[in-house]
């Protein structure tokens, strides 16, 4: 069964999403929308997609089913909850939104209609993703005990023509980079329960070198350098390092420590790359078979490819399993905004959020 969709804005992932989803045959878009016309109209040329304009439209149209929203993080709020309301079901990029209270109003449009709601980040939905998640639960690393997270500068000030966005409220390490690294750290472990944290602004102004650039300096008023650790239900312990001030390390991505050995994972913002594992009477790290498909090549520009969340959200419509679901999201909101409320008060916030570990793709 093909599965209609409209994408609302044509920023610079929206690409993304259109070479992605060409993967599944059964998810065909049929809109684009966005408050810049023109611009609509240049990606739905350029993928060949007959109708475009504004949201209203789009929205409109009874043969769209699920809605890709696409739209700034906080506009996330009022366009899901549009859409929500005019039947669709949609798929919303990370974050889920930029506080609790718009989040909960989200949720709380989903109960009350007919549409179901999911949100990136989907990349724990890949073959790396997977493969750890099913190394864990096959008790190749014993019982996990602790984990280590590491999130250093996207250097966005040497590429991005106006980063300021990613220094402001709703930006930073946290709410940028964050979401991939708990969202796969969720997967492995299962929920966290308590947050404790320290955070600072790293430099008061930053100065944009990108070839393009339409600004020379931003002013940043967000936390740049936070470091938290997560206690999660399960008894595991993860501190998680997530900077816009560290511009080279050495340090891994992810890793997974268990009484039997240790994982360790590749940039969660892909969705493959190599798993490694080093078991305590190894003498040697050994890369892991993928567990399943890879999404794209690795190292590769199809590594920056999305829809795994799409297809995941279509598939939920029809009964199976919803992995990136609105609950899962929700729960990363929460531990991400926990960081920044333990630093400014000094004090551990304990989650009141809660979510299951999303279901396996891969069935032994």
């Amino acid at each position: 069964m093909t599965t209609n969709i409209g994408i609302i804005g044509a920023g610079n992932i929206s690409a993304r999403y259109m070479q992605g989803l060409q993967n599944f045959p059964h998810l065909s878009v049929r809109y684009i929308a966005d408050v810049d016309h023109d611009r609509a109209a240049a990606l739905a040329a350029e993928f060949s997609v007959s109708c475009f304009g504004g949201t209203e439209a789009l929205l409109a149209d009874e043969n769209i089913s699920v809605v890709i929203n696409l739209t700034p993080p906080n506009l996330h709020a009022s366009t899901v909850i549009q859409a929500l309301e005019a039947g669709k079901s949609v798929y919303v990029e990370k974050p889920l939104a930029t506080n609790r209270e718009d989040a909960l109003l989200m949720l709380k449009a989903e109960r009350e209609h007919q549409g179901i709601l999911g949100s990136a980040p989907d990349t724990f939905l890949g073959s790396a993703g997977q493969t750890a998640r099913h190394a864990i639960d096959a008790g190749l690393i014993g019982t996990p005990i602790g984990a280590s997270a590491f999130v250093r500068s996207s250097r966005a000030e040497t590429w991005h023509p106006s980063p300021g966005f990613l220094f402001e409220k709703g930006g930073g390490p946290v709410m940028d980079m964050g979401p991939y690294y708990i969202a796969a750290l969720v997967n492995c472990l299962g929920p966290i329960r308590r947050v404790s944290a320290d955070a600072r602004i790293g430099s008061p102004t930053r100065t944009v070198t990108a070839p393009n650039r339409s600004v020379d300096v931003v002013p940043v008023s967000v936390n740049t350098h936070a470091s938290a650790v997560f206690s999660f239900d399960s008894g595991a312990i993860g501190t998680i390092l997530m900077s816009f001030d560290v511009w080279d390390t050495t340090l891994p991505r992810i890793e997974i420590y268990g009484s039997e050995g240790t994982l360790s994972l590749n940039d969660p913002n892909t969705f493959d790359g190599d798993v490694r594992l080093k078991r305590r009477e190894h003498s040697e790290w050994q890369v892991l078979e993928p567990v399943t498909p890879l999404f794209g090549a690795v190292g590769t520009p199809e590594q920056h490819r999305r829809g795994l969340g799409v297809s995941d959200l279509a598939g939920a419509l029809v009964g199976q399993p919803h992995r990136a679901n609105s609950a899962f999201a929700f729960h990363v909101l929460d531990a991400m905004l926990a960081i920044d409320e333990a630093a400014a008060t000094g004090q551990a916030i304990v989650l009141e959020s809660r979510t299951e570990r999303p279901a396996p793709l891969f069935r032994p």
